[in-house]
């Protein structure tokens, strides 16, 4: 055989591999954390590590204030402008959502999964509405579907219910959670749950002596900065203790409303005793409705994706969670 033939062909390989050793990571395990699980009342990093996931959540995926943002520009834009490491993607159950709409709203979900794979974070994966009904069957085919995307990922977490109301949990929330891990199951092995807690997912306590036997499970705390303050913090802080691992899928600046100014003494009281506790916590949210808690300005001409990448059109809120991100985040790989 031609000598050259031979190391023209090693070069070849050697080539390859270094390409391949590049570019399969990326494609297969890109996450800030690696595949993350609960550990104890912890969420934790492949290595057991724990690790507080801080980002921003999207609005509601039917209407134009929210629709516009499920991209991967603002995907991007929250990563290496704001420092988040997670983004929640709400599809919008009711009201002209996924029940209505189920093709275009899953397609807006599906474009944030997508980017957040692609750019290497983590995304939040929520069944979002508020309601004491529960729409088990199409909860289930959503799920089912979606977390096809997740198979062999990192990067998604999944919320099965943002704010149950009047929801007992033993008889109704529990056996509602266990139908759809066992759907989402079937496609992503380990991706975090975090199942929905009664009374606008403040009755965190409820879960205590009835928890779900199943791995890497957590439960949701909702709060709102300028309602909720130390009564709330004194239950969290109980279940807690009794073992139960609390995830904030949502927090607002504002009252729950959405009336007055951002309390923003009270959400700096919700960080530490986030921090304290090492919780995980998402704000509320990425829009520009005229809500005390949005991100973004209400103005004309109105904002895009792209605005989300710069702080001039911030409302007082935006600018507070923005700032406080990247000074609590490192700046990602890859900005």
């Amino acid at each position: 055989m031609n000598s050259s033939f031979v190391i023209c062909c090693c070069f070849h390989n050697f080539v390859l591999f270094l390409l391949l050793s590049c570019v399969v990571p990326h494609a297969f395990a890109c996450c800030p954390h690696g595949n993350l699980r609960v550990k104890g009342t912890h969420l934790a990093d492949e290595k057991g590590e724990t690790v507080q996931l801080r980002g921003m959540s999207l609005y509601w995926s039917q209407w134009e204030y929210g629709s516009k943002f499920f991209n991967e520009k603002t995907v991007n834009c929250l990563k290496c402008s704001w420092h988040a490491d997670i983004v929640r993607a709400p599809l919008a159950v009711d009201q002209g959502g996924y029940l209505s709409n189920p093709e275009q709203e899953y397609a807006k979900v599906k474009s944030v999964v997508q980017a957040a794979i692609d750019k290497c974070i983590y995304v939040l994966i929520d069944w979002h509405y508020t309601s004491s009904e529960k729409y088990t069957d199409k909860a289930k085919e959503f799920f089912g579907r979606i977390s096809t995307l997740c198979a062999g990922k990192c990067n998604c977490l999944y919320e099965t219910w943002n704010e149950p109301i009047q929801n007992d949990w033993s008889s109704q929330l529990k056996p509602y959670h266990e139908e759809l891990v066992k759907v989402i199951r079937q496609n992503d092995k380990n991706g975090v749950i975090i199942a929905g807690t009664p009374n606008y997912d403040q009755d965190v306590k409820a879960v205590v002596n009835d928890p779900i036997k199943e791995h890497n499970i957590m439960y949701t705390l909702h709060l709102y900065a300028a309602s909720h303050k130390q009564e709330l913090r004194n239950t969290a802080q109980q279940a807690i203790g009794a073992g139960v691992p609390l995830f904030v899928t949502e927090y607002g600046t504002s009252s729950y409303t959405g009336d007055g100014g951002p309390d923003l003494v009270e959400t700096q009281n919700w960080y530490d005793f986030f921090n304290k506790n090492s919780l995980s916590y998402i704000n509320w949210a990425i829009d520009d409705k005229q809500e005390a808690s949005v991100a973004l300005q209400n103005t004309q001409p109105p904002v895009g994706p792209a605005d989300v990448c710069s702080t001039d059109r911030l409302t007082k809120s935006g600018k507070f969670v923005h700032d406080h991100l990247i000074g609590v985040n490192q700046k990602p790989d890859g900005c």
